[in-house]
Order: structure tokens, then C-alpha cells, then sequence
């Protein structure tokens, strides 16, 4: 059995974020689903495809180290601004090329340099399934 087709407009979760936040697909490979782009492995570029998620609580993050030990060591979140360096993993669906790159299902992970797991809760749609 398939596994969703993750398209722009998916729902997003930090672990260490506050809100979940979207994932905006630029059309760039010319694939729709549903009407809106299909996305790939390498829709991962901070603020651009990943939107931020409210506050971040991640002692790895320079500011909210920074503010936490302000605070006299209170946890204190501070703006999340995505850092997410590396494409989206454990790789997508190998047998569905979207561009060069292997198309983005839902079961897909994408780490944030803060110490993040960003996970998709919902794909954006639910009708197109990828192997």
C-alpha cells in the first residue's frame, strides 16, 4: 500500500516548535496535485519552503540559549526561524521523480540544525498515493 503524495499546503510539527506551521511548494517541477504543486526531497529551504513554527523551545538554538540564560537559566522561546540545511528524509519514494529529485511522502522527516524533527502531520491531500 501507497503512502501519501505531501503537496504545498501540508501541515507541519517541530518537535521543539510551539504551533504547527505549512509547507509552501514552489512550482517549480510542474506537477499538481489537487491543484497544488507536488513537492520533492528538496523542498527543505528555510522560509521558503519551511515556514516557521510560532516559538522555539530548543536550548540548541543560539537565541534562546542566549535568552534562557538571561532568564537565569528559565526556559525562555524565543521566534523560530527554520534551520533546515539538509533535505528531507529517510528519501522519499524512490520509484516517483519529481524533477531529479524523489517525491516527498508523508512518512518523510526533516531535521532542523536547532536539534528539531519536523514531521508532517497531514500531506496537504489524501486521494494520490506514491509506492
Amino acid at each position: 500500500m501507497g503512502c501519501p503524495h505531501t503537496c504545498s499546503g501540508a501541515t507541519l510539527q517541530c518537535s521543539f516548535g510551539m504551533t504547527p506551521s505549512m509547507l509552501n511548494v514552489l512550482p517549480l517541477n510542474r506537477t499538481l496535485i489537487g491543484g497544488m504543486p507536488a513537492a520533492n526531497l528538496q523542498d527543505h529551504i528555510p522560509l521558503v519552503n519551511i515556514l516557521p513554527f510560532g516559538l522555539c523551545q530548543s536550548l540548541a538554538n543560539p537565541t534562546v540559549a542566549a535568552a534562557t540564560a538571561a532568564a537565569l537559566g528559565a526556559l525562555t522561546p524565543m521566534p523560530c526561524i527554520p534551520a533546515t540545511a539538509t533535505p528531507w528524509l529517510p528519501g522519499g519514494a524512490p520509484t516517483v521523480l519529481l524533477g531529479v529529485m524523489p517525491a516527498l511522502d508523508a512518512n518523510s522527516t526533516l531535521m532542523c540544525n536547532w536539534a528539531g524533527t519536523i514531521k508532517i502531520l497531514y500531506p496537504g491531500q489524501v486521494q494520490v498515493l506514491i509506492p
